[in-house]
């Protein structure tokens, strides 16, 4: 029987995969972790190296879904060659927590971003980028996939002490439950509080859009500019894609860290519990409506809309609200209707295919 190794352990690999490992499958193959998603392969490492991997026939054929093939972070039954120099990915293992998000444009779909996250730190800088409408859609995103977000607010240079102050009290006054740590990349003020959040063997993601200084955190938290970073915009503060792949980095202190490129389109889908943790306030408010089934929009004895009306909730962020409510119930709406015709068009095509056999 083959056994779960230090080694492995060492990249994340703890008590909740090893209860839920197919005790099967650990008798036939190795156990990696995916450290890089190209274009049609793998980087993966199995606790000593990384291995060049490509997808078995049999799970490229059948999948139904972009959920069906690994994302960086996730756990895969491997097989190794060619002296440990090259890996056949036979099969996905069950994942602790997936982000996701809805593919850009009109087409309903999602793509994956990362797998087996724990903490998602969302970045956004002290300048125009500062958006809260912004943040709370990352925070449905991390909580939706059971991921626990933490804010870093990048270029705290660009403010005074009182002015980075009230932005933090801006965050904590919608969501007093973030932990919400400012930091500079150029003269690394609170550069030691962010290294200090970062736990061993846990599993961090850095999301935010392009420009907020996430390739540059990354740099600094290596110690060395091994990654490229690319010059912002001055007239919007928006930046350029410096990362164009996403990969998984072991640091120093032996904690993981994802990057990711950033994202312009935050569609959400299917984000109801995501929705309701990250707006606590309305969900409470909730339980006051005369109706169980109230929409929060017309209805009489509404204690949301009453609570827009007197002021005790802000009302961008009952927006921001509606508007997420809205975005969720029509994607899922529609992905399951699009999953519907696909396994209707995939029937058809195998009736045809049964009657040009018997016709032969």
């Amino acid at each position: 029987m083959n056994m779960i190794s230090y080694d492995i352990e060492k990249l994340g690999f703890g008590k909740w995969f090893r209860d839920n490992v197919d005790s099967v499958d650990l008798n036939r193959f190795d156990i990696a972790r995916v450290m890089a998603v190209h274009k049609d392969s793998y980087t993966i490492n199995n606790g000593e190296n990384d291995v060049f991997a490509e997808l078995i026939g049999k799970m490229i054929f059948c999948a139904a879904s972009p959920i069906d093939f690994p994302a960086v972070g996730d756990w895969v039954f491997t097989t190794l060659y060619d002296e440990g120099t090259f890996s056949i990915i036979h099969s996905v293992l069950p994942r602790k927590s997936l982000l996701k998000r809805k593919t850009s444009g009109r087409k309903i779909d999602f793509q994956l971003i990362a797998a087996n996250i724990d903490v998602a730190l969302i970045v956004q800088s002290l300048d125009i980028n500062f958006n809260l409408r912004r943040l709370e859609r990352y925070v449905v995103m991390a909580k939706e996939s059971n991921i626990k977000p933490i804010v870093l607010l990048s270029k705290s240079d660009l403010l005074d002490t009182e002015d980075i102050a009230n932005k933090v009290t801006e965050v904590h006054k919608i969501m007093p439950f973030l932990h919400v740590q400012p930091f500079s990349n150029e003269n690394e003020s609170g550069l030691k509080n962010v290294k200090d959040l970062l736990v061993p063997r846990q599993t961090y993601c850095l999301l935010g859009s392009s420009g907020v200084g996430k390739t540059t955190l990354l740099n600094n938290l290596i110690g060395e500019s091994i990654f490229n970073t690319k010059a912002v915009r001055k007239k919007d503060s928006k930046g350029r894609h410096a990362t164009t792949y996403r990969q998984l980095i072991r640091l120093d202190c032996e904690a993981m860290l994802i990057d990711t490129p950033g994202m312009r389109e935050l569609g959400n889908f299917s984000v109801e519990t995501g929705i309701d943790e990250t707006f606590t306030e309305i969900t409470e408010l909730s339980e006051q409506c005369q109706f169980n089934d109230c929409t929060h929009l017309n209805e009489k004895g509404c204690a949301v809309l009453a609570a827009v009306e007197n002021g005790q909730l802000p009302e961008n962020r009952y927006q921001n609200y509606i508007k997420m409510k809205k975005e969720s119930s029509y994607y899922e709406m529609s992905y399951l209707e699009k999953k519907q015709k696909d396994k209707q068009f995939g029937k058809f095509c195998k009736t045809v295919m049964k009657h040009k056999k018997n016709r032969r």
